[in-house]
């Protein structure tokens, strides 16, 4: 027997009801689509509030050091404390592991009530900058010292005025970090038979931000995947075109025409905003998968928050771990165990065997906890 170590996180608030939910579901697909033969060894590592409570620190040395031996991990969702010293524990770690590629894909899933007319056609793959942009946390509060010094050095050395009772932040996005992240997104597409990288962006009016990440983004497509990749118009016989849009008209688009997209290279914060706004269009953040991916190390996470009023209550849907751990699967080159994970996840909400929050949504419904859904879906692989 083949054992895979797979260090977790379960997470804050709803994590551990998720996580032990999810965990039925991988080691059943695993055991039914290798007969036996490859196992899933489950190392748990901590983060949040178990860690403290555990070694005093939200983030001790050792799930960093653990991550990086195994270069693979999947995680719950944590809550920030306040006053503990991180502006995010979840940045932290994509900042620390410089997993700079947020991955986020949004497929409809058969027989959630999603609000639009035809969910059907969002299949959509956001890859996100991790560890650029805003996120970075530069900033001072108006009236600071900080702040002050700041803007007289706008002014005295720059010739800009800014309004003295300001807040200041800084907006960083280098030519390294963009060109990684839009290389991954074309390998990806590559990869996996995709049509089209859409780069997103505000350039119109952050001009040598948002405007460069567009420009740095043509540039890796022209300069190292000429043979695969076309600018949007020159695309005749190019397996992938690429082109861009401005962000706020990116809404509408993915709203209106979702089935002429299908990669979204996009900043931080744009990345942030669009990839919730397409969960809409599908179901919600309950069904949203995602991944932060550097060169050599994988940590998987749902989109979705704690929820610490539905703690330990056995309520909440465990689809979003368990769609992430597909995702994961399918990272490892298993992809049989992700299409058995989706198949049967499908199947199961497809007969009306939900949690109470799709459960609200649909006529007929049975409703189940969050171990019985798992349970259920594991009938079904």
């Amino acid at each position: 027997m083949e054992k895979v170590t797979i260090p977790f996180i379960e997470g804050d608030g709803i994590g551990p009801d998720i996580t032990r939910a999810s965990h039925i579901v991988f080691n059943e697909a695993v055991d039914k689509v290798f007969d036996g033969t490859k196992k899933i060894e489950w190392l748990e590592i901590y983060a949040g509030e178990k860690a403290y409570e555990k070694f005093g620190n939200y983030l001790p040395d050792e799930t960093f050091e653990t991550i990086k031996k195994y270069k693979i991990a999947i995680k719950g969702p944590l809550t920030t404390p306040v006053g503990g010293g991180f502006r995010s524990l979840n940045v932290t770690l994509r900042q620390r592991l410089d997993l700079y590629a947020n991955v986020r894909p949004v497929r409809y899933v058969k027989g959630v009530p999603a609000p639009v007319c035809e969910p059907e056609k969002v299949d959509m793959v956001i890859f996100r900058e991790n560890t650029d942009d805003i996120y970075l946390g530069i900033e001072w509060p108006a009236k600071s010292k900080e702040a002050f010094r700041v803007i007289e050095f706008l002014k005295d050395e720059m010739g800009v005025s800014v309004e003295p009772d300001s807040g200041i932040g800084i907006k960083p996005m280098s030519e390294r970090k963009t060109k990684r992240l839009v290389r991954m997104a074309i390998r990806y597409a590559i990869d996996k038979n995709r049509k089209k990288v859409t780069l997103v962006h505000k350039g119109n009016i952050m001009k040598y931000t948002e405007g460069a990440f567009k420009d740095w983004g043509y540039e890796v497509a022209d300069e190292e995947f000429s043979a695969y990749v076309k600018r949007e118009g020159e695309e005749k016989n190019a397996p992938i075109v690429i082109n861009d849009r401005i962000a706020d008209a990116m809404f509408q688009q993915v709203l209106l025409r979702p089935a002429e997209y299908d990669i979204l290279a996009l900043p931080n914060l744009n990345g942030d905003y669009i990839s919730d706004a397409l969960l809409a269009q599908v179901g919600g953040i309950g069904l949203g998968p995602g991944a932060n991916i550097g060169d050599e190390i994988a940590l998987f996470e749902p989109t979705h928050g704690t929820a610490p009023k539905y703690a330990n209550k056995n309520m909440v849907n465990p689809s979003a771990l368990i769609l992430t751990g597909a995702m994961m699967f399918e990272y490892l080159g298993w992809d049989k165990v992700k299409d058995a994970i989706i198949s049967a996840l499908e199947a199961t909400i497809m007969e009306k065997i939900v949690t109470y929050d799709l459960a609200r949504l649909m006529d007929g419904a049975r409703k189940v906890g969050t171990m019985e859904f798992a349970e259920e879906i594991a009938k079904r692989l």
